[in-house]
């Protein structure tokens, strides 16, 4: 039966807590109260935004509440191998920055979806946003799952129900929306600035708190030896076939290979961040802006990550009881260990994390549903109308994602995840996809209308039929002989990558009615083939 943690949180919690969300919707109403006379002004701020405060907004939306969560247990469970992943990030933002972003910018686009219309023709354009959006509701509805899980944990005493989960689900929901309506993209930003410096302040104190609850501890570092591990090749040149395993998850040869495609499409194709790029002045700034925040990233990442190292030790320490699942090992450390008031703190960079790329979602589906969908089809409408449409969409989205979060608390279950594998895992179905069709519109002269849809569906299929759950189901019906396949697990990061190979085959199966822009040197336009 839930009731309210009075045991936990007291006045001082609460009263942080409410402090939090009071300073939201002041940023929220000081940035938002500017006029919005078009939705190029709702959706891109004029694009008149600093690339300083589009790279902190950046930040915010990628790390989001898995990294608040899952960071801890990540390296609670296993070590400082995921921090690898950086590497392809790092190569990903450089080759955006050279060939994605200058595109985008010369062609004045509101979405990085209307690139495949000057491409390929409206319907691209329409099969691509749509993709985005059902691959953006699968990852953000995920993530809201997890802010909920903790926002039911401060509620309910004893053991957390679905029931419970829904609920945060709600209330959160409802606060994401409440604040993007208020000012579009602009008040998104700069509340993303505040969000960021309140999540990243509540992990330097935690770090701060358990670096003094351990000084009796022993020699951290060497008690921590095996924890340690930054870099693992994935290669062993004294086992059959080198010792390469498609399972390992965070190696450098994953690293190099599944994350720098896994980020080409999260940075490059995806809305909700590409979007941020699109607010700057120039494409120079948008650039900046998104290889600012990866590097950036690194060292937040690391902090978190260092609080779930201090963790496994807190909770070796005598009469310590660890938490039965590891994804609520910060989140119990923060309800039972932390002083009263520092608790309220705690609760407030979560919800800060999670809302940051909360509304980022929103106000990402929206726009695309308003300027690649909804406005070819009903292109003479007042610049108010799309306007009331945008809003409208930005309650819609916030809908679909409470749906999806729920799910999520049942997919969950049956999945031995960490919640980072889970978050980024679920992402995978769009962006194989998405990122066959751009890197067939940048950089080959191949590719049509009907490929690039096709090829968006292929995508998703194949990242769907590799999936661990579905891959062993479908596999052990053809019996003995494709028993042992079956048992093969195959990390996520290689999904992308094999999904992403069978859907860029299948988008250059076509042929272009006329590439703007071939291979070569960005800024180079070039005309392709002429044909059906």
């Amino acid at each position: 039966m839930s009731t309210i943690l009075a045991m936990r949180f007291d006045w001082k919690d609460w009263g942080v807590l409410a402090l939090y969300f009071v300073l939201l919707a002041v940023t929220g109403y000081v940035f938002g109260r500017r006029k919005q006379h078009d939705v190029r002004d709702y959706f891109l701020g004029g694009r008149s935004m600093p690339a300083w405060a589009v790279a902190i907004s950046v930040l915010a939306t990628s790390l989001s509440a898995a990294t608040f969560i899952g960071g801890p247990q990540q390296a609670y469970d296993g070590d400082l191998t995921y921090l690898s992943a950086n590497i392809g990030a790092v190569l990903a933002s450089l080759l955006i920055a050279l060939y994605f972003i200058p595109r985008y910018y010369r062609h004045d686009v509101a979405t990085v979806y209307e690139l495949m219309e000057i491409r390929f023709g409206p319907l691209a354009r329409r099969a691509t946003s749509i993709a985005f959006m059902i691959g953006r509701v699968l990852a953000s509805g995920a993530r809201l799952y997890m802010a909920a899980l903790a926002a039911a944990l401060i509620f309910v005493s004893g053991r957390v129900e679905p029931q419970h989960i829904i609920a945060g689900v709600v209330v959160l929901a409802v606060i994401g929306v409440i604040y993007t309506l208020a000012g579009g993209i602009r008040s998104v930003i700069w509340t993303d600035v505040v969000q960021t410096i309140v999540f990243v302040f509540a992990a330097l104190v935690s770090l701060l708190i358990l670096f003094n609850r351990l000084s009796d501890a022993g020699d951290i570092a060497t008690t921590l030896d095996s924890k340690l591990t930054v870099f693992r090749l994935g290669l062993d040149f004294d086992e059959p076939g080198l010792g390469f395993s498609l399972s390992d998850r965070y190696t450098l040869i994953t690293a190099l290979i599944g994350f720098t495609i896994f980020n080409l499409a999260a940075y490059g194709t995806d809305q909700d961040l590409a979007q941020r790029m699109l607010t700057c002045r120039s494409a120079a700034r948008g650039s900046a802006s998104m290889i600012s925040a990866i590097l950036m990233g690194l060292p937040v990442t690391a902090l978190f990550m260092g609080v779930g190292l201090l963790l496994y030790l807190f909770y070796r320490l005598p009469g310590m009881e660890a938490p039965e699942r590891s994804e609520q090992v910060f989140l119990q450390f923060i309800l039972n260990e932390m002083p009263h008031g520092v608790g309220g703190l705690m609760m407030a960079g979560l919800f800060a994390a999670a809302l940051s790329s909360f509304n980022s979602a929103l106000n990402a589906m929206a726009s695309s549903f308003v300027n690649d969908v909804y406005r070819p089809m009903r292109s003479r409408q007042s610049e108010r109308h799309y306007l009331v449409v945008g809003r409208i969409a930005v309650v819609g989205c916030g809908v679909l994602l409470c749906y999806t979060a729920i799910i999520c608390i049942i997919l969950q279950t049956y999945r031995k995840q960490t919640l980072i594998d889970f978050a980024l895992s679920i992402m995978i179905f769009a962006y194989s996809g998405l990122l066959a069709a751009f890197l067939t519109a940048l950089f080959t002269r191949r590719g049509s209308e009907m490929s690039i849809t096709i090829g968006l569906i292929v995508g998703f299929i194949a990242a769907f039929l590799c999936d661990p759950l579905i891959w062993a189901t479908w596999l052990s019906g053809f019996g003995d002989a494709t028993a042992w396949l079956a048992e093969a697990e195959i990390s996520f990061p290689w999904r992308m990558v094999f999904a992403t190979l069978i859907a860029f085959v299948v988008c250059c199966l076509g042929r272009s009615p006329a590439a703007v822009e071939g291979p070569g040197s960005p800024g180079k336009a070039e005309t392709g083939d002429q044909g059906a």
